[in-house]
């Protein structure tokens, strides 16, 4: 079944823009500049929306919600509802406190990981979407407390090396596309950083 919507998770508002928790945002934001698509805001669906026609006869929406992190399944619900979206045709990006920065995991099945963006989402469609998920560990001080980590920006070190990664991080998202969860599992699911 093929990924019909894309949605990149995070917090809106300036105040937010360059935190941990919106590596979605900066990767489907980063796909979506890299492909000339155009963002538009759509209030019943509360969220951003880029129309990609990925293919002939495959039209992929990259969103990003609007709401808030931990209602974000909302969002997504009424978007796939609308567009009869299954569970099985959605990717969602976002970040990953037991990841390293700079790398990625996909994944089909699994808990929300204390995520509450992807806590509400299985809350509110169940499981079954395609993660995509971005690193941004290891949590140090390990003693700080996770909302702060999460909400906290990125180191200089952790921001070099994120946007390092945003090429392979979308390049990944276009080959997810156009091969499936599959490929995308064993192609990308690495535990070191790819040299270059």
């Amino acid at each position: 079944m093929p990924i019909s919507l894309v949605a990149g998770l995070g917090n809106p508002g300036r105040a937010y823009a360059a935190t941990r928790h919106n590596a979605g945002w900066m990767v489907v934001d980063a796909l979506a500049a890299a492909e000339k698509l155009s963002w538009q805001t759509q209030d019943r669906f509360e969220a951003e929306i880029a129309r990609w026609d990925f293919a002939p006869g495959h039209t992929v929406w990259l969103a990003k919600p609007l709401t808030f992190m931990n209602e974000s399944g909302r969002a997504i619900q009424k978007l796939a509802a609308f567009h009869k979206i299954a569970p099985a045709s959605i990717t969602v990006v976002y970040d990953d406190l037991t990841i390293d920065c700079g790398l990625l995991k996909v994944s089909v099945k699994g808990s929300a990981g204390g995520h509450n963006g992807i806590a509400d989402l299985l809350a509110r469609m169940g499981d079954g979407f395609v993660r995509y998920r971005l690193g941004i560990g290891p949590k140090l001080p390990r003693e700080m407390d996770i909302k702060d980590y999460v909400l906290g920006r990125f180191t200089d070190e952790q921001t070099k090396l994120f946007a390092s990664q945003l090429p392979r991080f979308t390049a990944g998202l276009r080959l997810l596309l156009a091969q499936g969860p599959d490929q995308a599992m064993n192609q990308l699911n690495r535990r070191t950083l790819p040299s270059t």
